[in-house]
């Protein structure tokens, strides 16, 4: 457990003349007492707000589109290693890792992970802004500023004079988001020689976020190509985008079941060259979520079965490709480290919001490991080249994953 003051009951046995005091500690009692220290992080953590900004825009101005990673990932190990954390390594993925020591070899390593990919392409300007109280930049809520935060994490604990009974393993993982599969963290997680305790995985928003639960989910592509045509059958033939359409008007004729809860998002749709040439090609991205994997199976056979129908009364050339899926998983409310983080976000004035989650939880969710996700601030602009964060709501957001890493060293997980 951390080294930070706590409380404790006491008791006396008088086994010689001189009665002997033997302190009582509890994970209970070791909760309230960091509990109550909470609020005073928070302008801790901000004395350092120029340690962390930095990494944000360090780490945050390298382009990391998915698969392509590398240099980010250099960066990573290269600031964890200025901060002299205990180890740094990559896997044999080469997700980049830091290790903290902790004061017990018997206890289980804590994990906290964020994703270092991001949408955004090499070529989009991924120089960031910042002013007073916010920064503005491609990638930042998804998941720039959420790296920049788990590599400061070394300072942090170094200005909250904190340390821990377990190893913290800091990783930022690979190939996360899209076709990425969470490829990175489920190496990560399958191939970890030992047992892990418990995991916080980062995100940049929303503050007041908890996730504790993941949905199934299959994420789909359809493409359309239509065959070569002469220039007398051209004006004649489908057109991708309208046989795209098709595929949707009959999705939305499909009836979902409200329990087990289930639903098909259209997410995507592309093609065409300009507004007067019928389109040769098209793309439509779907993503099928329910609580039940067999209920996500269901439906998908379903649209599947939509797609190789039109294919044939079209006659063109569609597929659809599975490019990710996950399996459902979750925990309940009541179990102690969902009920520490709420009152962790209760004690900073926080409204927690709880909501399903695509992230590295459900990777540990569905390996039985304890974990939750968090945000770290608020902001606009969501997802877009100019996604702007507020700087001040970090310091809480900081602040809660802080506790919640203190709530798991003190054993919330081990019940």
């Amino acid at each position: 457990m951390f080294t930070a003051p706590v409380g404790a009951g006491a008791a006396t046995i008088g086994l010689t003349s001189a009665p002997v005091l033997i302190y009582l500690y509890s994970p209970g009692v070791l909760m309230d007492a960091y509990l109550d220290n909470l609020p005073t992080y928070v302008d801790r953590i901000q004395a350092i707000k120029e340690t962390i900004l930095t990494n944000i825009v360090l780490i945050g101005q390298i382009p990391a589109p998915t698969f392509k990673e590398k240099n980010r990932s250099v960066a990573f190990l290269d600031r964890l290693a200025e901060f002299q954390v205990d180890e740094c390594t990559t896997d044999g993925y080469r997700n980049p890792i830091g290790v903290i020591r902790g004061t017990d070899d018997s206890k289980p390593p804590i994990f906290v992970v964020a994703h270092l990919d991001t949408f955004f392409p090499k070529d989009v300007d991924h120089n960031f802004k910042i002013k007073k109280d916010s920064i503005t930049g491609a990638g930042l809520t998804d998941n720039s500023i959420g790296v920049g935060v788990l590599v400061s994490l070394p300072e942090i604990f170094r200005q909250l004079d904190l340390r821990f009974e377990s190893d913290i393993v800091l990783a930022g993982v690979i190939q996360s988001i899209g076709k990425g599969n969470l490829r990175g963290v489920r190496h990560l997680v399958k191939t970890w020689p030992t047992p892990i305790r418990g995991a916080v995985c980062i995100e940049g928003v929303e503050l007041g976020r908890l996730s504790y639960y993941a949905d199934g989910m299959i994420r789909c592509e359809a493409q359309c190509t239509i065959p070569a045509a002469s220039s007398m059958e051209y004006k004649f033939r489908p057109n991708a985008i309208l046989v795209l359409n098709e595929i949707i008007n009959q999705i939305l004729t499909l009836r979902l079941p409200q329990r087990p809860r289930c639903r098909v998002i259209i997410g995507q749709i592309s093609g065409g060259i300009k507004h007067g040439v019928i389109p040769f090609d098209a793309s439509l991205g779907l993503e099928i979520q329910g609580d039940s994997d067999r209920m996500v199976k269901a439906i998908f056979n379903e649209v599947k079965d939509i797609v190789d129908g039109i294919r044939h009364e079209y006659e063109v050339d569609l597929d659809l490709k599975t490019i990710s899926n996950l399996n459902a998983a979750r925990l309940r409310y009541n179990h102690p480290l969902v009920k520490k983080t709420f009152a962790i976000m209760q004690k900073l004035d926080l409204r927690p919001v709880s909501g399903h989650s695509e992230s590295e939880l459900s990777i540990f969710l569905s390996r039985k490991i304890p974990a939750v996700t968090l945000g770290i601030t608020r902001g606009v602009n969501y997802h877009l080249a100019n996604a702007r964060l507020k700087i001040h709501p970090m310091f809480t957001g900081i602040a809660q994953i802080v506790g919640v890493i203190q709530a798991i060293d003190s054993g919330v997980c081990d019940e």
